[in-house]
């Protein structure tokens, strides 16, 4: 039986022994990540617009930087409050976890959340899938892997190749991959279900929408379930848990920096008017009863000057909003969410702003993720990411006596650390592949497809 004492836990994934330290378990996990190069490879990966050379906007690195703030200020606020729950208040170990360590173990699981992302982001996700999707017809390819095998590769998933990243031990590395702490791994299992038990089977509950862990990965996946006493959800043979209470507040933290954040982009880049922007922040920050509201206009009218300047102040308050809203619904709700039935997320069940969020996905949808550049990017990527799969996918499934010249030359081009054994299943060949494609940055991935199509000759 879950409860708030056992849901959490400070060993690490990997590791048997715990050395003493003067930093915490959980704060050497946002250091882990912050020195990490997944992390750093971040910086050249697309969060929404194209990267343009005079206008900075946000890629995946400064998105997952603001949501790391945005989670620790809710672990700090939820941390408080269940530090005082009775049960936890007499409970040292408990008590000080939430109090002091909440905040680290959610800023952490922010940082982590979006390093499975392949480049180009879900066009990059969509490449992937459309590879294996396209041959699905093609019985002596698709009899090369499991069913729960094909699930996976049709359906590639970036939330699941977060807890890849995270715990994978590649060539040449540690065993145990990152070793961060099971409570940082739990917080960022947002689809905590393999690929078969997903939303296109029928169910139509959001823990279930996708799926948290490939077929390589579920005994990684139950190892932390178990860890955190998880609720395990009854429904035949899949393998299914009900959501880690942790994870709405990663979740929370997420919904808001993009909703607000990706407007901020668009006003830069001259998407939308300083008149526009301001309006729509505004219409959340009124709902703030402990704002005076008089003081916030009069401050954004003396920055008029500068409109970039302007709506970066507003944001800020539109974030302070949301975020303290969220912290408050999680407390409100916390034994739904503890026992993982809770319905729908954070942000999108705040009473007061229920349709100005809806209006500003809308927006986002219409305006945003429709805008000429990001739609010229994405498919621009899907292309890039689609030919990276099949050069290297079709020459990694070639029986390696029947190879042709070109097949070997293309797989030299994999980094040790993803090399995989000839006696490997053609899954698990297939997943190092992907292992190394998923991990490209942008450039890296356009600067390769060119290459191994003659576009561009590389220099020595």
């Amino acid at each position: 039986m879950i409860t708030w004492n056992n849901c959490f836990s400070p060993s690490r994934f990997g590791m048997s022994n715990l050395p003493d330290n003067a930093r915490t378990a959980y704060e050497r996990d946002w250091d882990r990540l912050i020195f990490s190069s997944a992390f750093r490879r971040l910086q050249n990966k697309t969060q929404v617009f194209p990267l343009p050379e005079e206008v900075f906007v946000h890629n995946r690195l400064t998105h997952s930087l603001e949501v790391a703030s945005v989670g620790r200020s809710l672990g700090k606020i939820v941390g408080k409050a269940i530090s005082e729950l009775k049960d936890v208040d007499s409970d040292d170990k408990a008590r000080s976890f939430y109090r002091n360590n909440l905040k680290n173990v959610i800023a952490s699981a922010c940082l982590a959340h979006d390093l499975g992302n392949p480049a180009f982001g879900h066009s990059g996700e969509d490449a992937i899938s459309q590879f294996f999707k396209d041959r699905s017809h093609k019985d002596k390819f698709k009899g090369l892997f499991t069913e729960k095998e094909w699930e996976d590769l049709i359906a590639f998933e970036g939330n699941s190749n977060a807890i890849r990243v995270l715990t994978k031990k590649f060539n040449g590395r540690l065993s145990g991959g990152f070793r961060l702490t099971y409570s940082t791994l739990g917080s960022i299992l947002k689809y905590p279900c393999e690929a078969s038990a997903g939303f296109k089977k029928g169910n139509h509950q959001k823990h279930r929408s996708k799926y948290g862990f490939f077929q390589s990965d579920k005994d990684v996946f139950i190892e932390i379930a178990t860890k955190l006493n998880m609720i395990k959800e009854e429904d035949g043979e899949l393998i299914t848990y009900k959501r880690h209470p942790f994870v709405y507040l990663v979740e929370a933290a997420d919904d808001i920096c993009y909703n607000i954040i990706d407007f901020e982009d668009a006003h830069r880049l001259g998407i939308f008017t300083t008149e526009y922007v301001s309006e729509i922040f505004l219409e959340l920050i009124k709902l703030n009863k402990n704002e005076n509201i008089k003081s916030v206009s009069a401050t954004a009218e003396l920055l008029n000057e500068d409109p970039n300047e302007k709506i970066s102040y507003l944001r800020a308050k539109a974030i302070n909003y949301l975020a303290i809203r969220c912290g408050e619904l999680f407390i409100e709700n916390h034994p739904v969410i503890l026992n993982g039935n809770y319905t729908g997320d954070l942000i999108s069940n705040i009473p007061e702003a229920t349709e100005i969020i809806k209006k500003i996905k809308k927006i986002s949808t219409e305006k945003i993720y429709n805008y000429p550049s990001v739609v010229k990017i994405e498919v621009a990527g899907f292309k890039i990411m689609s030919g990276l799969v099949e050069d290297f996918v079709n020459a990694a499934l070639v029986i390696e006596s029947k190879r042709q010249k070109r097949d070997k030359k293309i797989l030299t081009l994999l980094p040790n650390q993803y090399k995989f054994d000839e006696k490997d299943t053609p899954y698990n060949k297939v997943m190092s592949i992907i292992d190394f494609v998923s991990g490209m940055t942008d450039l890296y991935a356009l600067k390769l497809y060119r290459n191994l199509r003659g576009i561009e000759i590389p220099l020595i």
